[in-house]
C-alpha cells in the first residue's frame, strides 16, 4: 500500500483527525503511522515529510502532502474525482469558505477547549471571545444544514471535506458539554455515531502520553 498518513497523538491531535476520518469515512485504504508529539524523537521521526515537523502529513508513493486541508483536497482530487466537495456550485463555495474559516479562525475555541478524548467537562468558564466563536460555528452549521442538508445527515447532505474539518469541533462541543439545539445538536450526534470516530476516541483513551499544554482543569 503506497498511501500513508502520518498523525500525532489521537487524544490531542485535532489536525490529524481530519484527514484520518475522511479516509476512513470514504473507505480509502491507507497505512497509519503515529508519531507521539513533543518527545525527544518527534522531530527526527517527522523530518522526512518536509512538513516543518508538523502533523498530519500524507505520503502517496513519491508525493508528499502536508497540512490538513491540503491533504483533504489531494484525497478528493486523486481518490474521489472531486467528490470531497459538494457538487452544487453554491454549496461548494460555502463548503470551501467554512472549511477555510475553520482552518484560519476560532483560535479562542482551540485554546480554551483543547481536544481531549479521555475527559468530559461541565461548566467550563469561557471568555467572551470563545463564546462568540462558538456562536459563529453554530450559525455556520445551521446555515449549511438549512440550505443544503437535504435528506442527508451531514452539513451538505453527503459527507464532505467540511465535515472532516469540523469533526474535532464536534468532539470538543461534546467533551465540554457546550449547549446545543436543533441542527447543531443533531449534527454532533451524527459525528459521534460514526464508527471511525468511535475508533479514534477509544484509541485516544488508550494512549499513555500526556501533553500538559492540552490538559485543563475543570
Amino acid at each position: 500500500m503506497d498511501l500513508s498518513l502520518i498523525i500525532g497523538n489521537k487524544n490531542y491531535s485535532s489536525w490529524s483527525l481530519r484527514p484520518w476520518v475522511f479516509l476512513k469515512q470514504h473507505k480509502i485504504p491507507f497505512t497509519e503511522k503515529r508519531v507521539a508529539l513533543f518527545t525527544d524523537t518527534t522531530n527526527q521521526q517527522l523530518a522526512e515529510y518536509n512538513s516543518d515537523f508538523k502533523v498530519p502529513a500524507l505520503k502517496d508513493g513519491n508525493i508528499l502532502v502536508w497540512d490538513s486541508l491540503s491533504i483533504l483536497e489531494y484525497l478528493s482530487e486523486h481518490y474521489l474525482d472531486g467528490r470531497g466537495w459538494p457538487q452544487d456550485q453554491e454549496a461548494r463555495a460555502l463548503a470551501r469558505s467554512i472549511s477555510c474559516e475553520m482552518h484560519s479562525s476560532f483560535s479562542n475555541v482551540r485554546n480554551e477547549l483543547p481536544m481531549n478524548c479521555r475527559k468530559r467537562f461541565s461548566n467550563i468558564k469561557l471568555s467572551s471571545a470563545a463564546q462568540r466563536e462558538i456562536t459563529r460555528i453554530k450559525h455556520l452549521w445551521n446555515q449549511c444544514r438549512s440550505q443544503f442538508g437535504g435528506k442527508g445527515e451531514w452539513l451538505f447532505g453527503n459527507y464532505s471535506i467540511a465535515d472532516a474539518m469540523y469533526a474535532p469541533i464536534a468532539l470538543r462541543f461534546y467533551g465540554y458539554n457546550i449547549p446545543l439545539a436543533g441542527h447543531e445538536e443533531a449534527y454532533v450526534k451524527s459525528v459521534l455515531n460514526q464508527p471511525c470516530i468511535n475508533e479514534w476516541i477509544e484509541a485516544g483513551k488508550l494512549e499513555i502520553e500526556v501533553i500538559e499544554e492540552d490538559e485543563i482543569d475543570a
